[in-house]
Order: C-alpha cells, then sequence, then structure tokens
C-alpha cells in the first residue's frame, strides 16, 4: 500500500513539474495568435481569431527590420558548422587521450574536465579582446564573422564534448583497432573506419546539447556579431522587434515560436539517440 501511495505521489509530482515546465510554452502558442493589444490586456485568455498566427508569421517574413530568412539562413550556418567541428575534433582529441596512457594525456584531459566549471562570464570580455589583438597583429577579422563565432563556440563546447567521447571510447575494445592496423589501415583510417562509426550515439546527444545551446544563444552572438550586423542569429533578430519604448509583443512571441519550431523537432527525432548516448557514455569504461 504504501508503495502505491508512493507511486502515485512520484506520478503527481511529476504532472506538476510538467505542467510548471510546458506553462512557457503554452503561453507563447496561444499569444502568438493575438495582436499586440490583445497580448497585453489578455494575455491568459485565448485567442479570438487563430488566423492571427499566420498574418503574424506574414509580417515577420515580410520585416525589414528582422530579416528572418536571413537571420534563419545565419543560424543555420552558425549551427551546422560549429555542430561539425565540436564533433569532429573532440572525437579526435577523446580518441588520442584514451589511447595514449602518459601523464601528460591524463593532465590534458583533467584540464579539458576543468574548464567546464569556469563560467561564461568570467571569460567573455578576455574573449573579445583576443579577438581585436588577433586582428592587430595578424590582420585576421574574427569579430563580426562566421569564422569568429564558430571558434568561439568550438572553445566552449569543446571541454563537454572531448569529456563525453572519452567516456565512450573507454568502452570500445582496443582489439578493433589492433586488428585493423594488422589490415593494414592507417592510424586514421581506424579512428575514421573503426572508432568514428562506434561514436554515433555520442554524436546524436553533442549535436543535441550542443545544437540547442547554439541555436537558442543569445549572449555570445551579441558579443562577436553585435546587433545591426550583416551577420545576426534570430536570437539577435528577435531582439530586433523589443524597441527602447514599444515592444511589440505579437511578433516578439511569434517570432519566437518560429524559432523554437526546428529544435523541437530535431529533439522529437533524436531523444532516443539522447538517452542511449548519455547512458552509454556513463557506464563504459
Amino acid at each position: 500500500m504504501n508503495r502505491k501511495l508512493g507511486l502515485y505521489l512520484f506520478e503527481t509530482l511529476m504532472v506538476i513539474f510538467l505542467v510548471i515546465f510546458l506553462y512557457p510554452f503554452v503561453i507563447v502558442f496561444i499569444n502568438s495568435a493575438k495582436d499586440s493589444f490583445s497580448v497585453t490586456q489578455y494575455p491568459m485568455r485565448l485567442p479570438e481569431n487563430w488566423g492571427q498566427i499566420l498574418i503574424n508569421m506574414r509580417s515577420i517574413l515580410t520585416s525589414e527590420n528582422i530579416r528572418y530568412a536571413s537571420s534563419f539562413m545565419s543560424s543555420i550556418i552558425i549551427t551546422v558548422v560549429s555542430l561539425i567541428v565540436v564533433t569532429i575534433l573532440p572525437a579526435q582529441a577523446g580518441w588520442v587521450l584514451v589511447r595514449t596512457k602518459t601523464k601528460t594525456s591524463q593532465f590534458l584531459f583533467f584540464m579539458f574536465v576543468a574548464a567546464m566549471v569556469v563560467p561564461f562570464q568570467i571569460v567573455m570580455f578576455p574573449l573579445i579582446s583576443w579577438f581585436r589583438a588577433i586582428y592587430d597583429v595578424t590582420g585576421i577579422k574574427l569579430l563580426r564573422t562566421y569564422a569568429g563565432i564558430i571558434i568561439a563556440y568550438l572553445g566552449f563546447g569543446l571541454s563537454l564534448s572531448v569529456f563525453m567521447y572519452h567516456g565512450f571510447i573507454k568502452g570500445i575494445p582496443y582489439e578493433l583497432e589492433e586488428a585493423a592496423t594488422i589490415d593494414g589501415c592507417s592510424r586514421p583510417s581506424v579512428f575514421y573506419k573503426i572508432i568514428f562509426p562506434l561514436l554515433t550515439p555520442t554524436h546524436a546527444t553533442i549535436c543535441i546539447l550542443h545544437g540547442i545551446w547554439i541555436w537558442n544563444d543569445f549572449l555570445l552572438p551579441l558579443l562577436i556579431l553585435g546587433k545591426g550586423n550583416r551577420i545576426q542569429t534570430l536570437p539577435l533578430a528577435v531582439a530586433n522587434f523589443a524597441g527602447a519604448y514599444v515592444k511589440q509583443w505579437d511578433l516578439i512571441l511569434t517570432a519566437i515560436l518560429m524559432a523554437m519550431i526546428p529544435v523541437i523537432i530535431l529533439f522529437l527525432l533524436a531523444q532516443k539517440k539522447i538517452i542511449n548516448g548519455m547512458v552509454a557514455g556513463s557506464i563504459k569504461g
């Protein structure tokens, strides 16, 4: 009886948490189908005309202020390229650190782990200073460019990726690599033909975790790209609707909804791989 009561209380608590977490999404969704006056005066009321959401979307797509199409493409480019480098390079690093049994490799791994606890706020202004110094010395422009924001995401996402790959690769038998080497595979071939395909669950987990972060990030693009730049991500574009005196809440909420849809779809499609990757990386080795 006590077990059933405990299970009932647990399920009730989970339902409460579900309602709490879904509440902001519901508010965004119902207010996306209203005009600005209704959003500010009756935020909790259901919309009278659900077709208003299509009107708001059309206003966003045709607005010269937000440039939604170009902002969407910029977000796609930054997210996809950042995910490519934040999976390939850390996978290589994790593999080398696992297979190289030296004190140096152990020290480097612990440095990667230690970097995970460094708050972003501590290094954000030194990062901008370094980018400016690099431009002054070499002439290579990193601020307000795709290269700069991608390098920044690589730096901040590298530690977690190396940590996850390191834990997964420790569970891969070394005999597989020895057999491939005997068959004539070079060291790069061993990694890309044998090891890299086995890391698919971890690839999916890292892509989802970092993809959601990169897609929704506001502060780092604001610091590196700046507002009003020809390259701007969706969060920066949405912020253009919020002026000093006037805030177009109907368009802001609709733009937020449009930005959330790709991430939600990606998460739903890959949620099983996320769970498998996190579990596999935690129990192997």
